[in-house]
């Protein structure tokens, strides 16, 4: 595997993955990281806290250039990881004092900050300390240390499990010799990511064989998720050229439903457009309860656009918060696309937001009825000069379809804005 393009393997750690307890956010950030250098991503397994499944595990993908574990690093009898490593890389565990002085003092604040003894950590702050020999040890960002180890003809990369841990130590890795000589053997890998709103994955399917699929060399990935396909098109760099074709052919083939080229989020996008025409904007949510306004607010510098919002469940709340006249909502009920508007004109209203947004629906499991069935959702948007209202008939459980509900709602936002010219 060490000719050509690097290879890597990726084995994640923890009973708790196996049982469903977590999410494996960790193996969706390494896949992205490492991609991104041009190391390709051959294999990923995931096992459990035993010494011997972590140790099976780890001489099945020891062929590969990096193998990259997370997890098990921790002070307790269950976290196994090094010893497994230790044992299957021939190497002696031995004692790290300065990492030991290291640990302490960060679990010595911990107590310090709880009012328990420092003392009482001191058992896993050794344990924690211990190394294989060889091993180059990478400061820790919580108290587990990372490590880089010889294994086989390539290295083991051993990578604490918690996410915001794992991605600071794997910035730290990046810049030892052994994974830098992996990523300039990489070179460049050339990726275009396309986004593609309105249309489904069959159509985005035959504009790729339209624009000549991957005839040219190309590598490309097609990808719906949340209502959106994602198009990833991937070349070497002699391979620039068809890479540039295939971009040009699905431009031509899809149009205006390819609303992005970047990987940045929706919410971003949305924001952009509105600060770029000086508008401010309000929600009003009744079945997705908040997550619109949350989807923005994620984006660092939202305040400037969001002005804020009513979470309108009850009828109550949307006659008395948002205006919605009782006449409405006894006519065409809470879920209907006269409410949505009522709605989003009164967020308008009530903030002084230039662009009101509303969502209402029917999220499940209960609530339905054959003339309103769950899955059903209202979505308005309020603008200067413009109305644009939308009813979707989603699928899927009750976090899916307010997922979903959301995401159609700042779609809904997008393109109305795009429609307003800048002042």
């Amino acid at each position: 595997m060490t000719a050509g393009r690097p290879a890597a393997a990726l084995l994640i750690t923890g009973q708790e993955l196996l049982l469903g307890l977590v999410s494996d956010a960790n193996t969706r950030f390494l896949a992205h990281e490492l991609d991104a250098l041009g190391i390709e991503l051959r294999r990923v397994s995931i096992v459990g806290d035993e010494h011997e499944e972590i140790a099976a595990g780890l001489r099945e993908l020891a062929g590969h250039d990096l193998v990259v574990t997370s997890g098990g690093l921790g002070p307790t009898h269950d976290d196994r990881t090094v010893e497994a490593v230790a044992e299957v890389a021939g190497a002696e565990l031995v004692l790290d004092e300065d990492l030991l002085t290291t640990i302490a003092a960060i679990t010595a604040a911990f107590a310090r900050r709880r009012g328990t003894d420092p003392a009482l950590n001191r058992d896993g702050d050794r344990k924690q300390a211990m190394v294989p020999r060889g091993a180059t040890v990478i400061p820790p960002a919580g108290t587990a240390p990372g490590l880089l180890l010889a294994l086989g003809a390539g290295h083991v990369l051993v990578l604490p499990g918690p996410p915001r841990e794992l991605a600071t130590v794997w910035g730290r890795a990046l810049e030892l010799e052994p994974v830098a000589a992996l990523r300039e053997r990489a070179g460049t890998l050339l990726r275009h990511t396309l986004r593609v709103y309105g249309v489904g994955e069959p159509a985005v399917a035959r504009a790729f064989a339209a624009a000549g699929g991957d005839a040219a060399g190309t590598r490309t990935t097609i990808c719906a998720r949340a209502l959106e396909v994602e198009v990833t098109i991937r070349a070497e760099p002699e391979r620039k050229a068809g890479l540039e074709a295939l971009v040009a052919g699905l431009r031509e083939q899809l149009g205006e439903a390819i609303y992005s080229e970047d990987e940045s989020p929706l919410s971003e996008h949305v924001l952009v457009l509105l600060r770029g025409r000086g508008l401010h904007l309000a929600v009003a949510e009744s079945c997705t309860a908040g997550l619109v306004a949350a989807r923005l607010a994620d984006i660092p510098g939202s305040s400037d656009v969001l002005l804020g919002g009513v979470i309108a469940y009850a009828d109550e709340v949307k006659r008395d918060l948002l205006g919605v006249p009782a006449a409405l909502l006894a006519e065409y009920g809470a879920v209907s696309a006269e409410v949505a508007r009522a709605m989003a004109e009164g967020a308008r209203a009530a903030t002084g937001a230039d662009v009101g947004v509303a969502v209402t629906g029917v999220a499940g499991p209960g609530g339905g009825s054959e003339r309103k069935p769950v899955g059903l959702v209202y979505l308005h948007v309020s603008a200067p000069g413009l109305e644009r209202g939308q009813e979707h008939h989603l699928i899927g459980n009750r976090a899916q379809v307010r997922e979903w509900a959301t995401v159609a709602a700042l779609q809904l936002v997008r393109t109305t804005v795009s429609q307003i010219t800048p002042s």
